[in-house]
């Protein structure tokens, strides 16, 4: 489906077979994983000088140490990963329903395997952290240099902009400038997610191979099917892709990502014009605090919101 046209039909028969919760299956685990990085990356930046944040002030040698960390942080991550990635996608009709914590062992099952051989058609870990980890630092870094380099632009036309037209009131350059960061953001968000769908989707290939995974068959919506096959690596995966599927193979699901951004991006709106309002009823019914703070807490809390995205 690479477009959501397409898509749309399926998923609704997916709700008529397997109900509503269909579409969040795999959510507790996908939340785990992600505390799990968050933690991780937190203890390993105390006992070392790596740092956890970077800003455009920061050295050459800061931004490694913070790509090491990242790195670091993914390949712990990546058997987790893996393992909640089959919970995500499996049919609930075809498969035992997982328990909470089933991700955990199934993450140390594999962690513990790490110079293991190859069983069967599953691929060793080792062969999945390089590409995994590969991928989610030059993910990270196109995503920061993207938001950087357009909130930068944008900072510079309002710049100009406010050369030309004299004075303003602080409290309009100061929501200008907010909604610029936000801006960056939800741009760079979309480019990151559009620009890697492609690697994204030899990464999940690779790690589903010889899981012995059955999953929905999407391009129906009505049976189930099993996934059965052997790449010998993320390169093999791309060539067989091309050979076997065209170009298109590489945007199997971009219909998906389509809905996922509309959805993620309304929100977004929801949320600013929820808060804006609130903020509004506030003022209005109260002394007048001050309103930089009261701007400034929703754009924050939008940018963290698409950045978590």
């Amino acid at each position: 489906h690479t477009t959501p046209f397409t898509l749309l039909p399926v998923i609704v028969r997916l709700n008529q077979r397997q109900g509503l919760a269909t579409l969040w299956k795999g959510l507790g685990s996908v939340l785990l994983v992600r505390g799990m990085s968050l933690a991780i990356e937190d203890v390993i930046s105390k006992i070392t000088p790596w740092p956890k944040e970077v800003s455009r002030l920061s050295t050459f040698k800061q931004w490694s140490q913070h790509l090491l960390l990242k790195s670091v942080t993914l390949a712990i991550v990546t058997p987790f990963y893996v393992a909640s990635l089959v919970e995500t996608v499996q049919s609930d009709i075809a498969s035992e329903k997982p328990g909470i914590f089933d991700v955990f062992r199934e993450g140390m099952c594999r962690l513990f395997s790490w110079g293991g051989t190859q069983r069967g058609r599953m691929l060793p870990i080792l062969a999945l952290v390089v590409p995994t980890v590969g991928y989610g630092v030059i993910k990270y870094a196109f995503s920061r240099i993207f938001r950087t380099t357009l909130a930068g632009t944008l900072h510079l036309k309002l710049r100009i902009s406010q050369e030309n037209k004299g004075a303003l009131p602080k409290d309009s350059l100061n929501q200008a400038a907010q909604d610029i960061e936000l801006t960056a953001s939800m741009f760079a968000v979309l480019c990151t997610e559009v620009v890697f769908f492609p690697f994204e989707t030899i990464l999940h290939r690779i790690h589903l191979q010889g899981t012995r995974t059955i999953i929905d068959n999407l391009d129906s919506g009505r049976e189930v099917v099993p996934i059965l096959t052997r790449y010998e690596g993320a390169l093999d995966c791309y060539t067989t892709t091309l050979e076997s599927e065209g170009v298109a193979g590489l945007y199997k699901g971009f219909g998906a990502l389509v809905i996922q951004c509309a959805v993620h991006f309304a929100l977004i709106k929801v949320t600013k014009v929820l808060l804006t309002q609130a903020s509004t009823l506030f003022r209005s019914s109260s002394p007048p605090p001050p309103t930089e703070l009261l701007k400034r807490t929703y754009t924050e809390k939008n940018v963290k919101l698409v950045n978590r995205l």
